[in-house]
């Protein structure tokens, strides 16, 4: 298999900010600190889901190489991720990547009110359930997510679940830049951005 070649019902393998921690057993903070206070990690090989980041776990095997005091990789906590990611595939670049779509571009895609419908509805199975559960946030590939809306709206009551066309049309060609898209600063970092 060719690497970075989506096959069919397989997806690439990613982690989030705590996966990330866990394959170097340090705490999710520390993985923040090397992006704001070290510069050793930065967002390049990190695709932004509903304003969190997840890295190419590619990347992320490799970063414990790349920094000026060596990190070592937690072999152990690389097999249990890829064995709960499986069956997936290894993928270089981010532009290498399905859309993915995580809550709050599914509320822009489905034109929801509030992302409370949303999650009713995954809580209920009637939404597909989640291709990636990461860092505790549910991300889906796109394009199942399409294929199962007809279905959604036969089976609907009160919401709609009319797809925006505008918005699968930026997921899909990488323009999306709607809610989801970056990274909302928060605590001390958000009032700086405020004042």
């Amino acid at each position: 298999m060719a690497e970075g070649k989506a096959p069919a019902g397989r997806k690439p393998y990613l982690a989030g900010r705590v996966e990330f921690a866990a394959l170097y057993d340090v705490r999710p903070l520390q993985v923040s600190q090397w992006i704001s206070r070290d510069h050793t990690l930065d967002y390049r090989y990190a695709k932004i889901i509903s304003g969190s980041p997840y890295w190419l776990l590619q990347f992320v095997k490799g970063f414990g190489e790349t920094t000026p005091r060596p990190k070592h990789l937690n072999q152990t906590e690389l097999e249990r991720l890829t064995k709960e990611q499986d069956p997936g595939y290894w993928v270089r670049e981010v532009e290498q990547l399905p859309p993915l779509v995580g809550q709050a571009e599914l509320v822009a895609l489905f034109q929801l009110p509030s992302g409370e419908l949303l999650r009713r509805a995954i809580s209920t199975g009637r939404f597909r359930p989640a291709d990636y559960n990461l860092s505790g946030s549910p991300i889906w590939l796109l394009e199942p997510v399409v294929a199962d809306a007809p279905a959604l709206q036969a089976g609907a009551r009160a919401v709609d679940w009319a797809i925006d066309g505008k918005v699968l049309a930026a997921l899909r060609d990488r323009t999306y830049n709607g809610p989801g898209s970056r990274i909302v600063p928060r605590g001390k970092a958000a009032n700086k951005v405020a004042e």
